[in-house]
């Protein structure tokens, strides 16, 4: 069963045709990778999903409901939240309240009580650094909030959009490894992402975007072994 389902889709920047007919899904329970070059469209895929630009074309639903009937800040109602690229936090505000403005449409506060202490315990360094104010957290520590932030509106689908970018390799291996573990509880995950090794290491299946079109897609670990793959986005050679 698909869980999301975009369809032909196209979105222009004025006289720049950035997407393409692009066409993929995600599934129930899946991870799903879309990785390519800058400039490719893979953030304006997110953003299109989101509500945040207006495709020219096309179709996007999700659980079979047509998303285009949903303003952007109504998203999270039917079970969708975006942790965006550069983390966006609220830097004059606190983690804490960082978490809780993730949480701002629910109405249950014992559960959003559990969520923010399962939260705490995936990031233990949210919890030691609760009451600090989100801006002064290093770039892991925002990126840490920022996911936990987005898993506080309870998700059934989370869009992620770079969430390695900027990091070390040892905090990339950090957030990879809890990707997985939030995929683990139930979470779809589509996970837009340049580090293609790390990300077809996790995924289910994987889209290549060139120029706002899918030129491969297929199971992540047969995309990693892609001879082309392999040398354009993985920076390998091949026997």
């Amino acid at each position: 069963m698909s869980t999301l389902v975009v369809e032909k889709l196209d979105v222009f920047y004025g006289a720049i045709h950035a997407l393409k007919g692009v066409s993929f899904h995600v599934d129930k329970g899946e991870i799903v990778t879309l990785i390519g070059a800058n400039g490719a469209g893979k953030s304006t895929i997110l953003k299109t999903i989101s509500g945040l630009i207006k495709p020219a074309r096309g179709s996007i639903a999700y659980g079979g409901q047509d998303l285009s009937a949903i303003p952007a800040h109504r998203l999270v109602d039917v079970g969708i939240s975006q942790v965006p690229e550069g983390r966006r936090v609220f830097a004059n505000l606190t983690v804490l309240d960082n978490l809780e403005m993730g949480a701002y449409r629910r109405r249950d506060a014992k559960g959003v009580a559990e969520d923010l202490d399962w939260v705490f315990e995936m990031f233990p360094v949210l919890k030691e650094r609760r009451r600090q104010l989100a801006g002064t957290l290093s770039g892991g520590e925002q990126q840490m909030l920022a996911m936990g932030r987005g898993l506080m509106s309870k998700p059934e689908l989370m869009l992620l959009d770079e969430p390695s970018m900027g990091l070390a390799p040892m905090l990339v291996r950090e957030i990879f490894d809890i990707i997985v573990r939030i995929n683990a509880t139930g979470t779809s995950i589509l996970l837009v992402e340049q580090n293609a090794i790390m990300a077809l290491a996790i995924a289910d299946r994987a889209y290549v975007l060139e120029t706002g079109t899918i030129a491969l897609e297929g199971t992540a670990s047969e995309l990693a072994k892609d001879t082309r793959v392999r040398q354009v986005y993985l920076g390998m050679e091949t026997a």
